[in-house]
């Protein structure tokens, strides 16, 4: 089993090292600070079980979490940390597992245990459904890196082919998830123009129609007006006049 262990504490890290290598067949792969260079870890070594501390700084370990079900393979999740009350977003999260620091060895092993079990299910397993709290960032992947991206600064996501074009701030960037689950995990956030994108909707400044009949939306920070399907238009336009 290869595993990424996952702690701003040092110490922290040197314990479940000291754990771990108490049981046969376990291969740390990777150790991180937080929870951007866990992912990054995660991307590059493909780990079958992640240790996460959720209290480091940047990215904490519940963020890191919410990206995890869309790596492939599905790494099984387990947090370790000294809080106990963030046992309910834990698993909102999909963890298998919460461990109390200082982590006991039987407590560490009932968790392998629950890793394997994970592990051996993968196959079977759905795909994990958007947990309750959406995440503050999307992850799109670059040569082998991650890049971190602010959904605060998301102008519009457009799916081109198996991809998604995140526009935003900075850039364009692409991502491997459906428009529909980013539908669905940020309906209050972004609003559907078309069959093919999602606006956020604090861009859009007004609806305009071209001389063909069209119906066009106007973004804030857009370079050109977005085209606005005919079976969105009536509810893009109350939308709008909630804004």
């Amino acid at each position: 089993m290869k595993v990424v262990i996952a702690d701003d504490e040092p110490l922290a890290r040197e314990r479940l090292r000291s754990l771990l290598g108490e049981h046969a067949g376990i291969e740390i792969v990777a150790e991180a600070e937080n929870g951007l260079t866990a992912l990054q870890a995660c991307a590059e070594f493909r780990p079958d079980l992640v240790l996460l501390d959720i209290a480091m700084p940047g990215v904490d370990g519940l963020e890191a979490a919410r990206h995890l079900p869309a790596f492939e393979p599905r790494p099984a999740v387990v947090f370790c940390t000294a809080y106990d009350e963030h046992a309910l977003s834990a698993f909102d999260a999909a963890a298998i597992d919460y461990l109390m620091k200082p982590v006991r060895a039987e407590r560490l092993a009932a968790a392998l245990g629950r890793a394997r079990t994970f592990i051996a299910g993968r196959e079977t397993q759905a795909p994990a459904a958007p947990g309750k709290h959406p995440r503050t960032h999307l992850c799109a992947r670059l040569r082998g890196s991650l890049r971190l991206i602010p959904v605060e600064d998301v102008h519009y996501l457009q799916a081109e082919e198996k991809y998604v074009v995140v526009h935003h701030a900075r850039g364009e960037d692409l991502i491997e998830e459906s428009l529909k689950s980013l539908e669905d995990e940020f309906s209050a956030r972004f609003v559907r123009i078309h069959r093919n994108c999602l606006v956020a909707r604090h861009e859009i400044t007004e609806l305009k129609r071209s001389s063909d009949g069209r119906v066009h939306a106007v973004l804030r920070h857009g370079k050109e007006p977005l085209e606005v399907s005919r079976r969105c238009v009536a509810g893009l336009r109350d939308t709008v006049k909630n804004f």
